[in-house]
């Protein structure tokens, strides 16, 4: 026999090559195991302002879209998308799908209230220039 065969320095190198080896396999599994994420602000918002840009982060995706739209998202995975808000409330749908075929839905709620900025003027009848 071999004299290093039989060395406990060899039995844990080998523990921890395995160790690492698992892990790496987990790291890169993580997609399979997983699959897509969004992460949004998901809280019920109550915003003055029509315009707004949506942003967040999607992980493990081959695809994202918003509303049924195609949105771009860089290497990071972060995406910022602007949105017009119409009067009320409104719900916005992000719908995320990776390479695997599984889809992952956030829902956005943003409740539009627009501000009065100025209130109408009321003209008396003798300041009317239709006025005999």
């Amino acid at each position: 026999m071999l004299p290093y065969r039989d060395s406990r320095i060899t039995k844990i190198a080998l523990g921890v090559f395995f160790l690492m080896l698992v892990g790496y396999a987990y790291f890169e599994a993580r997609g399979i195991i997983y699959g897509p994420s969004i992460t949004v602000p998901s809280e019920r918002v109550e915003i003055a302002e029509q315009f707004i840009i949506i942003r967040g982060k999607a992980e493990r995706i081959s695809e994202l879209r918003m509303n049924g739209k195609s949105i771009g998202v860089t290497e990071a995975g972060t995406f910022a998308e602007p949105y017009l808000l119409a009067p009320g409330l409104n719900r916005i749908i992000l719908d995320a799908k990776d390479k695997y075929g599984r889809e992952r839905q956030e829902i956005i709620e943003i409740l539009y209230t627009p501000s009065q900025g100025f209130a109408p003027v009321e003209e008396s009848a003798s300041s009317s220039p239709l006025a005999p």
